[in-house]
């Protein structure tokens, strides 16, 4: 006790570390957040002795001062911070999903420095709606006849859900019935929005009778859902978009499409599978379809409702409409980004994450030697550099099961394990975030951007420089 006694006494008083502190730092910092530095810094070391005195070291005056400074160097970077994707998985979720095109930052500036017609018809000078700035585009796109924009796909199901079968029943085949990142289940959602499930089919096998068979009075509502990254291969069957528009018909109820990723383009002719796009499941005639923003369609996040306008319309009324409603930022970049699928060849080149999913492996490696050679003229001995083929991924629910080749740069640590590797790359004032692979650190290079090469290049020399 003695000596716990003895050590407490030799921490430094808040007052005078933070007169010390304001001799030291140039730069006009608020004097709350150094007293808090101060406060949390000599707190720990108190927590120290209380919890160890026999293993505690006091530490010297410029030792506090170096304690202090690193603290608040930590505590004044921002919490969301831009990072190398070197993970090769184009739409990572964890990584902030799609990149905006250069056009679409434009538009954020503009809309963040100046004044905009958000709600404001210029035309005639009165109100307006905030919908009616992309409603158009997304029509024009997709072929449906009315369209709405929340702030995230899992909004979009919840909203259509609760405007068409609120104290109704809804059918969903039992095999559509997925759980997607965050715990976002298919039958949580429909218990929150008011509706009753009314499960239909197997696991593996839903056939057209199914949901015949299972329409009663009550029901108003057919609901196809994208199963996103699960995938059921073997003996299987589901009933089609068209098919249970034709039963809907027939008996004067709605269907509604959740796309998940949401495709706009056929991405088949560049050798990935063939997904349905947007475009295909609206020319069914189905009332609604949803489908993200910030996926496969390479913009903000956001949640997209398609469709008859009827259906549509309901929707828009839904007083719930209001609390998901999304922003000018989300709008500005949504528009610009919808406006370069008028032309495909355009939206392929210019949409950060359409151009990832369809560059040539050939160009990768291209891009991956860049940096080996820069890497290379460090000479550096304690690191075996060499490139070497990988798979990269798609990421954001979509395709799954599907790879896309491509080159990384791979590091065999020497004197450190890989494991250590990985953890300081992401750890870093500019976090690199790469994967471990047969115990390898590798950069796949789909993901990696032109301005990040340097970066990539001189985060690995500093690291193995002697």
């Amino acid at each position: 006790m003695e000596k716990k006694n003895a050590l407490l006494k030799t921490l430094p008083k808040i007052d005078d570390s933070i007169a010390m502190l304001r001799h030291e730092i140039t730069e006009d910092v608020p004097s709350s957040l150094i007293r808090k530095i101060v406060r949390k810094s000599v707190e720990q070391q108190r927590c120290s002795i209380l919890a160890n005195a026999d293993g505690y070291r006091s530490l010297s005056q410029s030792e506090w001062k170096e304690l202090f400074l690193r603290e608040l160097a930590e505590e004044r970077k921002t919490n969301l911070r831009r990072v190398i994707n070197g993970t090769g998985i184009v739409i990572h979720t964890n990584l902030g999903r799609s990149l905006l095109p250069p056009e679409a930052m434009e538009q954020l500036v503009q809309c963040s420095r100046h004044y905009s017609n958000l709600e404001f018809d210029l035309k005639s000078g009165k109100r307006g709606s905030r919908y009616s700035l992309v409603e158009e585009l997304l029509c024009d796109i997709t072929g449906a006849e009315a369209a709405l924009v929340v702030n995230n796909n899992a909004a979009a199901v919840f909203l259509v859900i609760e405007t068409l079968a609120c104290n109704r029943e809804a059918i969903v085949s039992r095999g559509e019935l997925v759980e997607i990142g965050g715990s976002f289940r298919i039958p949580d959602v429909m218990a929150k929005s008011g509706a009753t499930l009314v499960e239909v089919g197997a696991t593996n096998r839903t056939h057209y009778y199914d949901y015949e068979n299972a329409l009663t009075e009550n029901t108003s509502l057919l609901l196809k859902v994208h199963t996103s990254n699960f995938r059921m291969l073997g003996f299987t069957k589901e009933v089609s978009s068209q098919e249970l528009v034709t039963l809907a018909r027939q008996h004067n109820i709605a269907v509604m499409e959740d796309l998940g990723s949401g495709c706009l383009v056929d991405l088949s002719p560049y050798g990935l599978p063939q997904e349905r796009t947007v475009q295909e499941v609206v020319a069914t005639g189905i009332d609604v379809v949803t489908f993200s923003g910030d996926k496969l369609l390479g913009g903000p996040q956001a949640g997209v409702i398609v469709g008859r306008r009827k259906a549509i319309d309901r929707i828009k009324k839904n007083p719930l409409n209001r609390a998901l409603r999304i922003d000018k930022f989300t709008l500005a970049s949504l528009e610009s980004v919808l406006r370069m699928y008028y032309d495909i060849d355009q939206a392929l080149e210019k949409v950060p994450t359409l151009a990832m999913l369809v560059e040539k492996p050939a160009d990768i490696k291209k891009r991956a030697q860049r940096i080996l050679r820069k890497i290379k003229k460090a000479s550096l001995v304690n690191c075996n550099i060499s490139l070497a083929p990988t798979i990269s991924q798609t990421g954001g629910g979509a395709i799954p099961e599907y790879g896309l080749d491509s080159w990384a740069v791979q590091m065999t640590p020497i004197g450190v394990s890989v494991n250590r590797l990985e953890r300081d790359m992401r750890t870093r004032d500019l976090p690199l975030i790469g994967r471990i692979e047969n115990e390898h650190f590798i950069i796949d290079c789909r993901t990696v951007l032109e301005n990040d090469v340097n970066e990539i290049a001189t985060a690995v020399i500093e690291y193995f420089r002697p």
